[in-house]
Formats: C-alpha cells, sequence, structure tokens
C-alpha cells in the first residue's frame, strides 16, 4: 500500500475489512483492495455492497464457510494421495454450507439483489456430501463404510472379547505371580504384568519390562494364537480403511472442479459480504460516484471516530471550484477534515459504502496524493520541511487534473515569508492544472489568494471562542483565523507577554515605544484585524526610525534606518552598510525610544561626515557650492 494511502489511514479500513471476512483467501483478496479506475465498474461494485447489505439487513448474517485449508486437501488428492477423515470431513461440511448458501440467496431472488444471482454460480455437492458422510462420522470411518469392513471389525470384536476372557481368569488363577492386577497393552499385544523372578514359571512372551526392570509385561502362552488372529485382522481392517479412503479421495478428485468453482464464488461472496459487515458497523450507505468533477460529502464522518463524538462534515465542490483553502485554529479539526474527504473518496471508489447522509457524490480520481503529517526522516537526514517538499515535488510531478490533492498545513517547517511563497506558487500550479485539491494552511497570504483566485474557495473551523472549544465544524466560503492570542489570553498567559506577542506579529505601538494597551483591548475576533484588513497589511507600524534589531539569517545587530514600507521592506544600516530587508527578516532588540533623547539626531548614525558638514553649512548660510550626496552602492537590495 502506498504511503499516500497510509497517510489517509486506509489501511485501517482494510484491516477492519479483513476482521469481517472469514476465509484466508478474502482476507487476502481484500488486503489488495484499491480504488476501481473504471467508473461502470466502480459503480457496479457500489451497487454490490448494497445488495450484500440489503441480504445482511433482510436474512442475517449469510451460512458462509471458513474454507482455510481446503485448497490444500484438494491439492493432495490430486496429487494420489489419500485424504485421512478429518479432511474429508472439511469437504462434506464445505459441501453442506454450498448447500445453504444457496438457500440464503434464494430468498433474495424474490427482492431482485444483484448478490442473490451468486447462487446459481455455486454448484450442487449433495452426492459427494452423502458419499462422505455416510461413510464416515465424528472424524472416524463408521462401521458401515463397508460390508467387509463391518465384517472385520465384528470378528476383531470377537476375538478380543475371548482374548480378555483368558487374561481375566489367568489373573485370578495365578496372581502370586503377577506384580499387579490389571490387563494392559503393549506394543499391540494385551499382556499381564508379572514379577521378574516369576518370569519362568509364569510361561509366555516378554513383550515390554518396566522402568527398574522389576516387572516385565509377559503375553500369556495361552492367548497366543488368539493374539495372532487380532493382528491378522487389524492388517485387514487398516487395508480396507484405506481403500475406502482411497475411495473417497477419488470422489473429492472428480467433483475438484465444481469444489473450486464454488470456493471462487463463496471467496467473492465472503469479500461482499465483508464490505456490507463494515457498512453496518459504520452505519454507512451508499454514495453516487461517476466522473463529474465535483464532491458533496452531506454529514460525513471520519470511519474511524467513535459515531457519537465525531462532528458530522459537510463539504461541497462544484464543478467550477478545483481547490478549497481551510483556515482555522490549532487542534480545531482541519487535518481531520482533509483526512475525512479523503478516505472518504478513496473508500467510496473502492466500492464501499462511506458514513454519510443520502445524497452525496464522489468524484472519481485517476490517484490520490498527499502530504499530511510530519515528513521528518532521521534515516534519510530530512527535516520536517525537507520532507513536506520531497513529497510535495512528487506530488507535482505526478498529479494530474483527475487527481486529487491533499495538503496539511501547506509551506509549514520554515521561515514564514518563505514557506507562504512557496504555498501560494504549489497552489497556483494546482490551481493551473486543474486538478481536485484541499489545503490547510495559517498564512494570511494563503487566505487571501484564496478569496482572489478564481476557481479557488475558503473554508474555516468554526471555534467557540467563549470556551476554547474547537468545535469541528466546517463553515464553507469563511476564512478562520489561528487565534492563538486569543487562546493564549484565555488559558493565563500574562498581559505583557500578550502585548510583546501582538507588537511583534502586528507592530502596534506608542511614540515612545511602547505596545498600545488598547490594541490587546480591542473587540476583534481573536485579538487579530479582519480579513478585509489583513487583506492589505500595514507594516509601518512594526519599526522605528533608530529601533536595535538583530538580523535573524546572520545573528548581525543593526539599526533602523527607514521603516517598512507598503511591501514590508525595511531599511536596516549594518556595520555602516545599508540593506532592503523584510520585516519578518530582523527582530527588534532595543526600541528607539529606550536608546536616544526625543530629540536626538540621526545623521549622526546614518550620514556621511561630509553630509553632515554639508548639512550644517546650508543651515548657517546659502551655500551653492554644498553639495549633499549619496552612492549608488549606499543601499544594497
Amino acid at each position: 500500500m502506498n504511503n499516500h494511502y497510509i497517510a489517509l489511514e486506509f489501511h485501517t479500513i482494510i484491516e477492519k475489512l479483513k476482521e469481517h471476512a472469514l476465509s484466508q483467501h478474502a482476507k487476502d483478496a481484500l488486503a489488495t483492495l484499491s480504488p476501481y479506475l473504471n467508473e461502470d465498474m466502480c459503480v457496479r461494485k457500489m451497487a454490490e455492497t448494497t445488495s450484500a447489505k440489503n441480504l445482511l439487513d433482510m436474512f442475517g448474517t449469510p451460512p458462509l464457510p471458513i474454507m482455510d485449508g481446503l485448497d490444500e486437501i484438494i491439492t493432495l488428492a490430486g496429487a494420489d494421495g489419500m485424504l485421512i477423515p478429518e479432511q474429508l470431513q472439511s469437504v462434506a461440511r464445505f459441501a453442506q454450507s454450498c448447500k445453504r448458501m444457496v438457500t440464503y440467496l434464494a430468498k433474495g431472488n424474490t427482492s431482485e439483489e444483484a448478490v442473490a444471482m451468486y447462487g446459481h454460480s455455486i454448484e450442487s455437492l449433495a452426492d459427494l456430501q452423502t458419499e462422505i458422510e455416510s461413510c464416515i462420522k465424528n472424524g472416524e470411518l463408521c462401521d458401515d463404510a463397508s460390508p467387509s469392513l463391518r465384517n472385520i471389525r465384528r470378528k476383531k470384536d470377537h476375538v478380543e472379547t475371548q482374548i480378555k476372557e483368558k487374561l481375566n481368569h489367568i489373573l485370578k488363577s495365578r496372581k502370586q505371580y503377577l506384580a499387579d492386577g490389571y490387563i494392559t497393552v503393549r506394543q499391540g499385544r494385551h499382556v499381564l504384568p508379572v514379577q521378574r523372578k516369576y518370569q519362568a514359571q509364569f510361561g509366555g512372551t516378554v513383550v515390554e519390562a518396566s522402568g527398574k526392570g522389576s516387572t516385565v509385561f509377559m503375553e500369556p502362552t495361552a492367548i497366543a494364537k488368539y493374539q495372532e488372529e487380532l493382528s491378522a485382522l487389524i492388517i485387514e481392517e487398516d487395508a480396507e480403511e484405506r481403500r475406502i479412503l482411497y475411495t473417497l479421495t477419488a470422489a473429492v478428485v472428480e467433483y475438484s472442479p465444481l469444489l473450486r468453482r464454488n470456493m471462487e464464488a463463496m471467496e467473492i461472496l465472503d469479500v461482499l459480504f465483508a464490505k456490507a459487515k463494515l457498512s453496518t458497523s459504520m452505519k454507512a450507505h451508499p454514495v453516487e460516484i461517476g466522473g463529474e468533477r465535483r464532491l458533496d460529502i452531506r454529514q460525513g464522518r471520519h470511519p474511524l471516530l467513535p459515531p457519537d463524538s465525531c462532528v458530522p462534515l459537510d463539504f461541497k465542490m462544484d464543478e467550477n471550484i478545483s481547490g478549497v483553502i481551510i483556515t482555522g485554529p490549532n487542534t480545531g479539526g482541519k487535518t481531520v477534515a482533509v483526512k475525512t474527504v479523503g478516505l472518504l473518496s478513496l473508500m467510496a471508489q473502492c466500492g464501499l459504502h462511506i458514513p454519510c447522509a443520502p445524497g452525496s457524490y464522489i468524484a472519481m480520481q485517476d490517484s490520490y496524493w498527499c502530504d499530511i503529517g510530519d515528513s521528518q526522516n532521521i534515516s534519510q537526514n530530512l527535516s520536517t520541511f525537507s520532507g513536506h517538499m520531497t513529497n510535495i515535488i512528487s506530488i507535482l510531478e505526478t498529479a494530474s487534473r483527475d487527481s486529487l490533492v491533499l495538503l496539511d498545513e501547506l509551506g509549514s517547517g520554515t521561515d514564514p515569508a518563505e514557506g507562504m511563497g512557496i504555498a501560494v506558487a504549489v497552489l497556483e500550479e494546482l490551481r493551473q492544472r486543474g486538478c481536485m485539491f484541499l489545503v490547510t494552511t495559517h498564512y494570511a497570504q494563503v487566505k487571501t489568494y484564496a478569496e482572489q483566485s478564481g476557481g479557488v474557495r475558503s473554508a474555516r473551523m468554526a471555534f467557540d471562542r467563549e470556551n476554547l472549544r474547537p468545535l469541528y465544524k466546517l463553515e464553507m466560503g469563511m476564512s478562520g483565523e489561528s487565534c492563538a492570542l486569543h487562546i493564549a489570553e484565555r488559558l493565563g498567559l500574562a498581559p505583557h507577554l500578550l502585548e510583546r506577542a501582538h507588537h511583534e506579529v502586528y507592530g502596534s505601538q506608542t511614540n515612545d515605544g511602547a505596545p498600545k494597551q488598547a490594541a490587546m483591548k480591542a473587540p476583534k475576533s481573536c485579538l487579530v484585524r479582519t480579513q478585509a484588513e489583513k487583506a492589505v497589511t500595514d507594516f509601518s507600524e512594526k519599526f522605528n526610525m533608530g529601533d536595535s534589531v538583530t538580523v535573524l539569517k546572520t545573528g548581525e545587530t543593526g539599526i533602523v534606518y527607514r521603516p517598512a514600507n507598503e511591501q514590508g521592506d525595511v531599511i536596516v544600516q549594518v556595520k555602516g552598510v545599508k540593506h532592503a530587508m523584510k520585516h519578518n527578516r530582523i527582530k527588534l532588540k532595543v526600541p528607539a525610544a529606550e536608546l536616544y533623547p526625543p530629540d536626538y539626531d540621526f545623521s549622526i548614525i546614518f550620514d556621511t561626515v561630509e553630509n553632515r558638514k554639508a548639512r550644517h553649512q546650508m543651515g548657517r548660510k546659502y551655500d551653492p557650492t554644498a553639495r549633499i550626496t549619496y552612492s549608488e552602492d549606499e543601499f544594497i537590495k
């Protein structure tokens, strides 16, 4: 099973399916279950599951045989082997199950269930069953298996009776020679325990001695002729039993084509009823599936979550929508929503019922591609981000217009700005390619991309802000927030830490460099700006001229020369050289208000000596020769 199916936990569904199957062959067939790529085949398999479930609901559990070892028995019979009574009884039980299964399926003929038609492909094995059962009872050949066997066993019983009568007489008449008063059998012969010192006086043949040697087990001379007669009868009995078993084995060989044909039919039915039993256990329903490029999952539930605690999912993608981007808080159910859509789609395309409401529709896909969970791989020296990117690159190389792509936290695990850029680039590629995709994200820019791009729709996971409880409800057509600051506030994070966190993210700051308290008290959702405000982010408040900052990439200290523009670019002077940097590539170290007095002349820091002299001269009087110049290399972008 490929890793993309495993990411959706499809292997767990397969294991549950196998638990409902009886025969090993059916379990093996279910282990290889994969999506049908032919629409007619897919629709037919869904109908068969529905038909099997209808029979299950109407008439109860079908009388399917286990069939374990039956294939080996038939193979052994065909290789001139001799089947033992237990093996022949297994064949008879299978024949009986076939008869019962035909009767069970016949009940479905009146309701015109498709699965009932399999009853016509099950051959009658009544004659073989009768022949075996007439010869074997309780795992042994019965006396009536043949007249000759009955006669031999009757003679054998008579001789054994004579032997026991003779031995009982000797027990009473010669007990002074015996070590104990009982009759036993050693090496197939009837013997008495005799004291070794009386061995010569007792008379007879020593068959065996005790462990200590003080007792010998002897066959008295008086029963020798009876013992020889019994041995001959035992040989005759064994020969007759073998003749009968070989005859029954030949009958199995004769019926082997019909046996194998019935086994194939039973394996198919075992698979179908396993699917039906899974549907019942999951409270699932059939869905319409076809080639239209749309999804409509109504009241869908993740099949591996408890039904009572699982919040139903309503998810819809029209044919004019190729992608959905889901946003919302951590632990809000975004990943579960993505996996639910993917797993239910995959199950339906395998002909399985899915836990959803009637009226749902699933689009057929030529493949399923997932990047869900931590892709870190220590053995291959891959970081989380590297693992994700390796997976995503592989997806982009293979996914087609008819594929379903599921990406969880796209662009995570690296620098937020670069991760956001990668996320938008990947989404645009998927959109241009036309495949169906479902993505979760926290990035505001990705949310904006969803709102501004044709064929892409936003969705969010609802969150109860008052009770800090995710509602696990998907709301289509809306963008959500991560609510991290709000959650931290409600959980008791210190106010000064919240203020600093808010300042680091949104740059709200007063003239003296202190974070704005009003920003923390504003009655806005999750302490962030509305979606409309976030569409055009104002970075100008994040840094002020003179702020001491740390360059995250190099760890060097710089001074802000020019606050961020609308694109988020900040001019920072590092070691006398001015650089243009993205606002999220630097971190505030010490605000300017804490380093310099309010009327400080920043030209002391940022201007050359020549420029400062020129400014001073121009401030005193007009001088037509004074010049303030900047070199072309002063700003390195």
